[in-house]
């Protein structure tokens, strides 16, 4: 293979060279986690493709009807869920980041949430339980916002320090 056709094959050995036997070992575990989860986002985009034919083939496909509406984007964040997180994943593997990303997982788990209130059904569930999930959502959105804010801090102050 030619370096020039690709380049981040030749960064990656460069980089490869320099590794421990630790962070080696964090790589291969991310090649292998993200090649798992690419796996199991094909196989639910399928059987999603599948739900949807079936449901317009019955013509049940109904996006007024809560239950249809509930089953199919329910599974379609499902989808966005595992892509957001092989995306993270992904990152570790590139070299881009550590591997705890905090703003990810904070993202991921909204999105989780949000998922959860698409596909709740407000009759068989509590008040209790919506005012959870609704705090639950606040605090991780205020989580977020502060980690946010804290990073663009930390940017400006390094664009001035460098001026």
């Amino acid at each position: 293979m030619n370096s020039k056709q690709y380049p981040f094959l030749d960064r990656f050995r460069k980089e490869w060279a320099v590794l421990g036997i630790y962070e080696r070992l964090e790589q291969i575990v991310a090649i292998i986690l993200s090649g798992v989860i690419a796996v199991i986002v094909v196989i639910s985009l399928i059987q999603l493709i599948q739900q949807v034919f079936l449901l317009l083939w019955l013509n049940a496909f109904n996006p007024l009807d809560h239950k249809v509406f509930q089953a199919v984007f329910g599974a379609i964040m499902t989808l966005l869920i595992a892509m957001e997180f092989k995306h993270s994943i992904i990152q570790v593997a590139m070299r881009r980041g550590s591997i705890i990303q905090l703003k990810t997982v904070i993202l991921i788990a909204l999105l989780a949430l949000a998922r959860k209130f698409i596909i709740l059904d407000p009759e068989s569930i509590g008040a209790e339980k919506i005012a959870a999930l609704a705090g639950a959502t606040l605090a991780l959105g205020i989580v977020y916002w502060t980690i946010r804010e804290r990073d663009e801090h930390e940017q400006r102050v390094g664009e001035n320090e460098t001026q």
